[in-house]
């Protein structure tokens, strides 16, 4: 068996599981704050704040990076594996896919957490 070392699990199939996972997770994520949007009589910092002070938002907040994270490199490793033939040119992309997306679960983790 080939295996990749810049594939997520290295199984198609639980690749193919995380993603369907992460999209639900993503789904109830954006559900949740619409329907709070929806529901808020006035939009303030206050109230922005009080919701993201309580716990339980701030661990389904990085769920849902960490989901968003594992959607979007499976999603990516899988096109620029069909598409980019080019090794140098698929790695280039790859890395810099890498890259951003840990600088967002790094800022993530720093806005909703504070450390």
């Amino acid at each position: 068996m080939v295996r990749n070392i810049t594939s997520f699990t290295g199984n198609g199939v639980a690749d193919w599981l995380v993603q369907r996972v992460s999209a639900v997770i993503l789904a109830a994520y954006t559900v949740f704050l619409t329907l709070w949007f929806l529901a808020l009589p006035e939009w303030s910092y206050e109230a922005w704040s009080g919701l993201f002070a309580q716990g339980w938002v701030k661990v389904f907040t990085l769920l849902a990076i960490l989901s968003f994270v594992a959607h979007a490199w499976i999603g990516i490793w899988t096109a620029t594996t069909d598409y980019l033939k080019n090794t140098t040119v698929r790695v280039l992309v790859q890395l810099t896919v890498i890259l951003v997306l840990f600088v967002y679960l790094i800022l993530t983790f720093d806005a909703v957490w504070g450390v």
